[in-house]
């Protein structure tokens, strides 16, 4: 069990990793960097049992990906965190505090419904940020991430293309970005509709694992992506659209999670990012003039995990009257990766001011994000540093400029 040692024995411990790991770059240790954590991936598969120390350095790592882009050897830390991370959770035991508030995390994010009972209570849950960090750092960092929700959206099962149909294609609709984000998906789809897709949305969709295969809950992963398959094969369609950053790299690393007949059928589901659909499939809506000046901030699963970088920043330019803005140390992670800042909400917070300020520094007025987890971190990062930025998703200021209407 743990890491596969031919995976481990790729790394050459060249280095080039460093400066692009956010937990190396905030604390300069060894360890907490990823050859670091190859280093303790071997000792472990060499006899070396998992110590508390030892889990710690792995559950430090974010899981950004930005080792794999700057890698010149092609490793597969990836990989090889995801196994160590299943590895950690099947042999190490946590304190009971924090056996329960992950059980808390793991019982309400994967599951849509638990989390919309959240929501009339989270303008509560924001003032009582304070008093739930004493009571548990981590339950501090949940009610201080909370945004303020838009009224909820009910999507149609199918939403029809404007003009000639160009394309039919389901729409994952997530869970965070669900609940949380309606107007997201709502903009989405209207995009998509608009450009010429037909927009298949099933109604019964699950989450699709992303939470659970990033920290090493492999069964719960595979058992969601298994009912992710099902409703999109059930739907009929062979090209699913993805808005979430986290949610798509899962998605297109299904056949890899799964085996035998669950990857094949996998592997007949294509996943796309938004931002690379929508430019592979090349504008017909026209595109009305948008005055504003837009940072746009890099989600570590879109552009490390899945290679999407020019997509959005092509689509953004495409938009007359807008002013992109590029954002210092656009590689290094906000801190959101999931549930990191929920359980490590120092570091954490630590890379969400880092990267608040790096915004700031650009002066744009509106920050773009392709990642719910991203948008929920810098903003509050932003109000931490007593500063606002609006924030929005890629298909919103697409929307708004397809349509002709205002942010």
């Amino acid at each position: 069990m743990g890491a596969d040692p031919k995976l481990i024995d790729d790394c050459v411990h060249c280095g080039f990793c460093l400066p692009t790991c956010p937990t190396y770059v905030l604390w300069g240790e060894e360890m907490d960097s990823p050859r670091g954590r190859i280093h303790l991936m071997k000792q472990h598969a060499e006899g070396t049992p998992v110590t508390p120390e030892m889990a710690g350095h792995f559950d430090a790592c974010l899981g950004c990906m930005a080792c794999v882009t700057a890698c010149p050897s092609g490793v597969r830390y990836d990989r090889l965190i995801e196994q160590t991370r299943a590895e950690v959770e099947r042999v190490h035991v946590r304190d009971p505090q924090e056996r329960a508030v992950r059980e808390i995390v793991f019982s309400l994010f994967p599951y849509p419904r638990r989390l919309r009972l959240l929501r009339p209570g989270m303008g509560l849950a924001a003032r009582l940020a304070p008093f739930l960090e004493r009571v548990h750092p981590s339950l501090g960092a949940m009610a201080a991430l909370t945004p303020k929700v838009e009224r909820r959206q009910r999507l149609p099962r199918r939403v029809r293309a404007r003009g000639p149909r160009r394309a039919v294609v389901g729409m994952l609709v997530g869970c965070v970005q669900r609940e949380f984000f309606p107007q997201v998906n709502a903009a989405t789809a209207r995009v998509l509709a608009l450009e010429g897709c037909d927009v298949v949305i099933p109604p019964r969709q699950g989450c699709c694992g992303a939470l659970s295969v990033h920290s090493g809950r492999a069964d719960q992963a595979r058992r969601l992506a298994k009912r992710t398959i099902r409703t999109f094969e059930r739907a009929g369609v062979s090209v699913v659209v993805v808005n979430a950053a986290g949610c798509g790299s899962s998605m297109k690393e299904y056949a890899e999670l799964l085996s035998g007949e669950w990857a094949a059928r996998a592997r007949r589901i294509r996943v796309v990012d938004l931002a690379e659909w929508l430019v592979e499939l090349g504008p017909v809506a026209e595109r009305h003039p948008l005055p504003v000046t837009v940072a746009y901030h890099d989600a570590c699963h879109l552009a490390h995990a899945q290679g999407i970088r020019s997509q959005p920043r092509a689509l953004l330019a495409g938009i007359p009257g807008l002013a992109l803005k590029e954002v210092p140390e656009a590689a290094i992670c906000c801190g959101s990766a999931g549930t990191y800042n929920i359980f490590q909400p120092e570091a954490a917070r630590d890379l969400g001011d880092r990267k608040a300020k790096s915004v700031a520094s650009t002066g744009a007025e509106l920050l773009v994000s392709a990642n719910p987890g991203c948008t929920m971190q810098i903003a509050s990062a932003m109000r931490r540093a007593g500063g606002e930025i609006r924030v929005a998703h890629t298909a919103e200021v697409l929307d708004a400029s397809l349509r002709g209407v205002g942010l």
